[in-house]
């Protein structure tokens, strides 16, 4: 792939004020200061940091004087390793099979928006009074979307892994496939016949290409990362892992075909092996730091003086082709049968123009086909289309749901829920792993229940699963009012952010202002923000697994269950109490919590020997004699509440009594050997 260039061929001269003889690690250094601090900003005004590693690219550009980078060239061409380990990591969370459900739009959709976006390019060179070779070029530079820009902004929203997100990406890949036979045919419009005899060698290649990694590199990679992952050395499994997804991108450039393309089909299939999730965990710092070189080198293309001169042709471009583009994606969504969110979401994810138009714009202009002047301006425009993604792509659900207001004959898709609607029954907000856990529970008890899930994949698993499901943002108050909120009982809130939990409990308040609720907390400086909101209860998952690993240390170590259990919960007591005093609610559960501790539950085990065995619990008459209660019996993994007096013990039982330090003690010397109660303790 072939970076982006100035018109010139070469980068604008740059006086650098970096530090003298350092050359490209001074530029690097530079720049990644600027994209802190500008990154830094974006987030405390709750932007994408993409938008700040682009304004640091742009006040480090040759254009804007001061500090600037001397070396732009060698940053275009780190951005480049960028953009192909971006690709790489995407392949390595992204199955073949995941396109299985996209492969219609993506395969013939694609093409079908290229056209259709090329035809709207030469309507806006022809409004323009461009000529028809500068109007299809320009229509075959818009029809390009950046892969770069919608996955960094999937990733921050949160919606990798969608229905919508595959759609994206299925034509995405497409659209980058496309990008050779539009580098073979546009510069040789004038003679056909050598571009089709071009095209021809070209397809050839990538169908030697694919058909190499699909069938032996699916059995040979997995194979290599096998045998070093034997060695034990983590910077040697790293190692490999650049070599395989930079080494196959790099082979893929030297026969024709795009670099950043052969890294995400290596990634493909290293997903299919077991060593995938470790492969994408060790790339991904790697990933970030280049992205930020990609997003920066996209900055530096930005010339303030030219858009202030051209300012009025610039914004009526991106408008149109904003709009235009748009609207071809999210009609192709809705003709290929995507309903719901997902239209809205294309639409607004891939308007954009993308950065292999770069690559194709200098392909234009070194073959004459394109003046300067030209392309600067498309430039421009697609720089200012990239940085409108994040912002316009965070409009989705609130556009989707203005959506249903004004076609309230419309209703929100809901999947399972009861003809006869929902009473007394609980309310999940997300369905993921967590959501999914209590909605198996609660389905087991029979106790109604629904989900609301904006993700099309988590959707799916609930639909299959016969779990009543409404599709929607739980954070808008039309989602909460279809899942029926002013009937229901309980709230529970899985998702970790702050800012949705809170609107959503806001919400739901308002709705049902004797409504419980359960929230899953991600921070504990947060304590605070759910004590004003009223939270029933809340669930820190770190301080629950710190809890868990605590009960197993201590089991290890043979301490005594009853000790345990005190432990345990005397941590839990303080770490609520502590954060929470001034709520009234926590101070209830504390109470209940010193309570539960207070009944010192004590489980105990019938053994051979024991005068319980083949008696009835009337028949030791338990309580009359040694104050203790019986309140469970665990036999053969089946739990038994509150038992009887009719409830015959067997050898072997686990059995649950509470009562006095005193009372267990008489427990254990009349009805259990001395050795049984001690063996019990230390289990």
């Amino acid at each position: 792939m072939d970076s982006p260039q100035y018109p010139s061929g070469q980068p604008p001269p740059a006086t650098s004020t970096g530090f003298i003889g350092m050359g490209i690690a001074a530029d690097i250094i530079l720049l990644v200061l600027t994209a802190f601090f500008c990154g830094l900003l974006m987030q405390r005004l709750r932007q994408p940091l993409i938008l700040g590693y682009i304004l640091a690219g742009v006040i480090l550009g040759p254009h804007t004087g001061g500090f600037s980078i001397s070396e732009v060239h060698d940053i275009e061409l780190l951005a480049e390793i960028g953009v192909a380990l971006l690709l790489f990591a995407l392949g390595l969370e992204f199955s073949h099979k995941d396109l299985k459900p996209v492969k219609f739009i993506a395969l013939i959709g694609t093409p079908i928006q290229i056209g259709l976006t090329i035809g709207l390019g030469i309507g806006i060179g022809w409004i323009l009074g461009w000529d028809w070779k500068t109007s299809v070029w320009f229509g075959a530079l818009i029809s390009l979307s950046s892969t770069m820009v919608l996955l960094k902004t999937l990733m921050n929203q949160g919606w990798l892994g969608t229905l919508s997100s595959k759609v994206m990406i299925g034509m995405l890949i497409v659209q980058d496939l496309a990008v050779v036979p539009m580098m073979i045919i546009l510069p040789l419009m004038n003679n056909p016949e050598a571009g089709l005899t071009s095209l021809g060698h070209a397809a050839i290649k990538a169908a030697l290409f694919l058909a190499c990694m699909f069938f032996l590199g699916a059995k040979l990679l997995p194979w290599l990362m096998r045998q070093i992952a034997k060695l034990g050395s983590r910077e040697l499994f790293l190692l490999a892992i650049i070599t395989i997804g930079l080494g196959i991108g790099y082979a893929t450039y030297l026969v024709g075909l795009s670099f950043a393309f052969g890294a995400f089909i290596a990634g493909m299939v290293l997903n299919e092996s077991d060593y995938g999730h470790q492969a994408l965990s060790d790339i991904i710092p790697l990933r970030d730091v280049f992205g930020l070189l990609f997003f920066a080198s996209v900055g530096m293309l930005l010339d303030p003086s030219f858009l202030v001169d051209n300012l009025g042709s610039i914004l009526l471009l991106v408008v149109l082709v904003s709009l235009g583009k748009g609207c071809i994606f999210a009609l192709l969504s809705w003709v290929f049968r995507y309903g719901n969110v997902i239209p809205i979401a294309v639409g607004l994810g891939l308007f954009q123009v993308g950065e292999f138009s770069f690559v194709l714009a200098r392909v234009g202009l070194s073959s004459g086909a394109i003046d300067a002047d030209f392309y600067n301006l498309v430039l421009t425009a697609a720089v200012l289309t990239m940085i409108l993604t994040p912002i316009a792509s965070a409009q989705t659900a609130r556009l989707y749901t203005l959506k249903k207001r004004w076609f309230q004959k419309e209703p929100l898709e809901s999947i399972n829920v009861p003809e006869t609607g929902l009473q007394q029954h609980v309310v999940i907000a997300g369905g993921g792993r967590v959501g999914m856990q209590i909605a198996t529970t609660l389905h087991r008890l029979a106790v109604p229940f629904v989900i609301i899930e904006l993700d099309q994949r988590r959707i799916e698993q609930a639909k299959s699963a016969g779990y009543p499901v409404v599709y929607g943002d739980a954070s808008h108050e039309i989602v909460l009012e279809a899942a029926s909120l002013a009937a229901a009982s309980l709230l529970v809130v899985t998702i970790p952010g702050i800012v949705e939990s809170q609107t959503i409990i806001t919400h739901a308040k308002r709705f049902n202002d004797r409504i419980e609720v359960v929230a899953r907390l991600s921070d504990p400086d947060f304590f605070a923000v759910f004590s004003e909101l009223e939270v029933t209860d809340l669930v820190y998952p770190e301080l629950e697994a710190g809890l868990e690993m605590i009960r197993q240390i201590l089991l290890a170590l043979q301490i005594p269950v009853t000790e345990i259990q005190r432990q345990t919960e005397t941590l839990r007591k303080e770490y609520f109490t502590s954060r929470v005093s001034q709520s009234a609610s926590y101070r209830t559960l504390s109470h209940f919590r010193a309570a539960e501790q207070q009944f010192d539950l004590e489980w105990l085990t019938v053994v051979r020997g024991s005068s319980l065995v083949d008696r009835t619990i009337g028949e030791a008459e338990i309580r009359k004699k040694t104050g203790a209660s019986v309140v469970g019996v665990l036999r053969d993994g089946h739990l038994e509440p509150n038992p009887g007096p009719q409830y015959r013990f067997e050898e072997k039982d686990l059995v649950a009594i509470i009562g006095s330090g005193q009372a267990r003690t008489a427990f254990q010397s009349r009805f259990l050997p001395a050795r049984a109660a001690i063996a019990s303790e230390a289990a």
